[in-house]
C-alpha cells in the first residue's frame, strides 16, 4: 500500500511532466489558476488568523521600515485589524503580522 507523501510525490511528477508539455497559452492558464487558487489559501489563512483577535486586545507588529509598534486592537475589519499604537497613531494591519502581547485581562492596569 501506497504512503501520501510517495502519492504526493508521484503526483507531482505527474504534474511536472504534464507541464513540460503544455503551450504558452496553457501555461499562462495554470499560471493564472495557481495564483487565484494560492490568493484563495491566503484569504483563508488571514480569516482565520483575524478571528484569533478581539478588540481591546494588546497586539504588536513590525511596519515595513522594520519599526516594531504596539497598541490596541480597535476594530475587526474585513480583511484588516485597526490598531491604536500607543504614539496615538492608528494602523490597519494585516492580521497575518500581528503578535498578541497578552489577554486584555492582563492588561487592565497598563
Amino acid at each position: 500500500m501506497m504512503d501520501t507523501t510517495t502519492k504526493i510525490r508521484m503526483d507531482r511528477a505527474s504534474a511536472a511532466e504534464a507541464i513540460k508539455q503544455l503551450d504558452e497559452a496553457d501555461l499562462m492558464l495554470l499560471n493564472r489558476l495557481i495564483v487565484e487558487r494560492l490568493k484563495l489559501i491566503r484569504q483563508a489563512q488571514a480569516i482565520a488568523r483575524l478571528s484569533e483577535f478581539a478588540t481591546g486586545d494588546r497586539v504588536g507588529f513590525q511596519d515595513r521600515q522594520g519599526r516594531y509598534h504596539r497598541g490596541r486592537v480597535v476594530r475587526l475589519n474585513q480583511k484588516t485589524i485597526t490598531v491604536n499604537v500607543d504614539d496615538g497613531r492608528q494602523w490597519k494591519v494585516s492580521p497575518m503580522i500581528l503578535d498578541r502581547l497578552g489577554h486584555p485581562s492582563d492588561q487592565m492596569w497598563g
